[in-house]
């Protein structure tokens, strides 16, 4: 793989935006309106990188729809972080065969970490022929010549260079809603956890240009985004590759700066690199929301040595104290794998132990599962998939009750919450969120949507808190 960071010139992404003007052309001429479905599997950087795609569509002149059977085009992002996924996304595009045999015309595309791994990209190639084009987060920047290729000559497109990644500006976005906003100020990751597809499929780290993330979370504060989450594999090693280097926290600093009310997430973090420096700016920004989120993916010694997490349990916990002690009320989550290749159950009972000490708010917790390509993947596995199971549902089970816990001691407080949009919930009309992210589900107004309200807590369970407007 080449490791050298491209980025991509001005002049490539105004032939691209022309791509754009000629594909749409192409459908006005055959007297068309056409409609695109994009759905997106994994993180937030798959949302993000969603959002780029909406953008590129909505400048060839598609309309969106939610409906396969209606799509001119269909564009599938996808995820490998987990099989789980992968199987969901492969049984998708195989139903898929049928909405291209109703509409001939149907282009069916594939992009993002999965294509990025050759067996998979050999198996679409072989198995689904019904797919006409699939490319890798490399090149998500050439969509619009892909598009272009595929209505004026015949054949498939397979586009996955092996290379370090590429930097992209000036990509149109639509975005989904209208209240959160993701800002990437990084992709890639140099950590190479054993584990982990991540490094392979999204290429090496390199940082945006400060000024142009600064530029970018202006606008949307002038458009009135209230919730903005800076995005990075590993934001805290953001600005390492600048030729002006400046570390995370002195970006967050100058986010804090811009004028306008509005909160700062930002995700993920990883436990090496979080420093003090970072939880004092946490501390003293008063627009950096009280949240963390700090993977520690296991609680024992020996297991995140062998999961190259560069990290010992108790130097997690001494930040996690570290933090705690700036902020008291910070709201942690973390994730955790249960099952690591020659994890014994002795061993699992420090992650319990790790549970609660630090007592998250909530966790995203998985049974391990093998990625082709990574060194956990040719590891010993002697342990059976019942025993895992078994350890994570005592893994759920405790963390439920924590979280249970944790909410209802937010009964009777009255916190600033920004309602996010409709509850899905009939008995419900709003959401919101806490300045920690926790869900709220309360009565009130439909224009309240995208404004911050205090809200009085009535009541609370594992999964949301209940309240009253105020």
């Amino acid at each position: 793989m080449d490791k050298q960071t491209t980025h991509i010139p001005q002049a490539d992404i105004d032939r691209q935006l022309a791509y754009c003007l000629e594909v749409k052309e192409v459908y006005a001429a055959r007297g068309v309106k056409p409609l695109a479905f994009v759905d997106t599997y994994g993180c937030q950087q798959n949302e993000a990188d969603s959002e780029r795609i909406r953008g590129y569509l909505r400048t060839m002149g598609f309309d969106f729809t939610q409906s396969e059977k209606e799509a001119d085009i269909i564009v599938i992002n996808t995820c490998a972080v987990r099989e789980h996924a992968e199987q969901r996304v492969l049984g998708n595009v195989g139903a898929l065969v049928h909405t291209k045999r109703a509409k001939p015309d149907q282009l069916i595309c594939l992009c993002g970490c999965m294509m990025q791994q050759q067996h998979v990209t050999e198996k679409i190639k072989q198995s689904f022929r019904h797919v006409d084009l699939v490319f890798g987060p490399h090149v998500l920047w050439k969509f619009p010549q892909f598009i272009h290729g595929l209505l004026t000559r015949r054949g498939r497109i397979f586009q996955i260079p092996d290379e370090a990644g590429s930097i992209a500006e000036g990509i149109p976005v639509v975005r989904q809603g209208d209240v959160k906003a993701w800002v990437s100020i990084m992709y890639g990751c140099n950590n190479f956890c054993s584990y982990c597809i991540v490094p392979y499929v999204r290429g090496r780290e390199r940082s945006r240009d400060p000024e142009l993330i600064l530029s970018e979370v202006r606008e949307l504060v002038e458009q009135g985004y209230k919730d903005i989450t800076l995005l990075g594999q590993n934001v805290n090693s953001y600005g390492k590759d600048l030729d002006c280097p400046m570390d995370f926290s002195d970006l967050l600093e100058q986010v804090n700066a811009i004028p306008g009310d509005f909160l700062i997430r930002f995700m993920t973090s990883h436990p090496k690199d979080a420093t003090q420096k970072l939880f004092e700016t946490m501390a003293k920004c008063e627009k950096v929301a009280p949240v963390l989120h700090l993977p520690f993916q296991a609680g024992n010694d020996r297991v995140l040595k062998v999961m190259n997490r560069r990290h010992t349990r108790e130097q997690y916990l001494d930040k996690v104290r570290a933090l705690k002690a700036l902020i008291p009320d910070i709201v942690l989550t973390s994730d955790v794998i249960v099952g690591f290749p020659g994890e014994t159950t002795e061993e699992f009972e420090d992650t319990l132990k790790v549970l609660e000490e630090v007592r998250y708010d909530a966790l995203f917790t998985f049974i391990y599962s093998p990625r082709v390509g990574t060194p956990a993947a040719s590891m010993d596995d002697p342990m059976s998939r019942e025993e895992k199971l078994a350890n994570f549902n005592r893994l759920v089970a405790l963390q439920d009750q924590i979280s249970e816990e944790k909410h209802r001691e937010y009964i009777g407080k009255t916190v600033r919450c920004l309602v996010d949009g409709l509850s899905d919930d009939p008995r419900w009309a709003l959401t919101a969120r806490t300045p920690g992210n926790r869900l709220v589900r309360l009565d009130g107004p439909s224009d309240a949507a995208g404004r911050f309200v205090d809200v009085k807590i009535t009541d609370a369970n594992k999964w949301s808190l209940y309240g009253e407007l105020i």
